[in-house]
């Protein structure tokens, strides 16, 4: 399993907590300092079965800055997502868990963390 965290974050401190408590083998990776290539957001976001406008802080100061709100939801505009959350990783939904099993999950709550965890244990 694989973590991505920002150490300031409750919510990844949280899932570190949960996951140290159940005794689990996991990977940090600090991806505001580790920054994710758009080759990896893409894999994460097939092992998530998400779409990047899903995983994007869209509050941040950033996003406003680019105008995201604004940004098409469609296919065509997926590669302009992943290039700007590449280029600002704050803008990452966190934490996120890559599960053993090929998944990964979005762990903002212990329900999700907790998903993994089953996911990654088999």
């Amino acid at each position: 399993m694989e973590i991505w965290i920002n150490p300031a974050c409750s919510k990844c401190r949280s899932a570190l907590t949960l996951l140290d408590a159940e005794g689990a083998g996991y990977t940090v990776r600090r991806y505001l300092e580790d920054v994710p290539s758009q080759d990896e957001i893409r894999a994460a976001l097939d092992r998530l079965g998400l779409e990047p406008w899903d995983i994007t802080r869209t509050q941040e100061a950033a996003a406003k800055e680019l105008g995201l709100k604004d940004w098409p939801r469609e296919d065509g505009a997926r590669d302009r997502w992943i290039a700007a959350l590449a280029e600002h990783p704050k803008l990452i939904q966190r934490p996120i868990i890559t599960a053993d099993d090929g998944s990964a999950v979005v762990g903002r709550t212990e329900e999700a963390v907790r998903e993994a965890l089953s996911r990654s244990r088999g």
